[in-house]
């Protein structure tokens, strides 16, 4: 009897061993993901590279909130281009359009290096009525 109990308690314990080991792989995993994930959401806000979230990240829910979020922000930028295309009050705009667009990119930047899914100020609320 005590054999058999040993035994038991045995394969018990290997079981549990063998288990850690699979949870240890798949975190593993799962934060190699992350960073993986984190430079596509961070392409986001870098020009034209946004289409790389958008058409090899879809399933990421993460990536596309950031990519969604570049999107609202690189129309505001260009109507701030067209904006600034009017003569005397267009000058005057287009300096302050164009840092606040880069402020915006650098906030969406940092927001995906903290691996937030926090709204732009302003033109964030924008970016939840995009359908892609």
């Amino acid at each position: 009897m005590s054999e058999e109990k040993n035994n038991q308690e045995e394969v018990v314990e290997e079981e549990t061993q063998e288990e850690e080991k699979e949870e240890k792989k798949e975190e593993e995993k799962k934060q190699d993901g992350a960073e993986g994930i984190n430079a596509i959401a961070i392409l986001s806000y870098l020009g034209i590279l946004v289409l790389v979230p958008l058409l090899a990240a879809k399933e990421d829910e993460f990536a596309q909130y950031h990519a969604k979020q570049w999107l609202v922000l690189l129309i505001v930028a260009v109507i701030g281009m067209f904006v600034g295309a009017v003569p005397i009050i267009g000058w005057l705009l287009i300096p302050f359009i164009s840092l606040g667009t880069i402020i915006l990119a650098i906030m969406g930047i940092i927001n995906v290096l903290k691996k937030e899914k926090k709204e732009l100020p302003i033109i964030g609320k924008y970016a939840k009525q995009f359908k892609i």
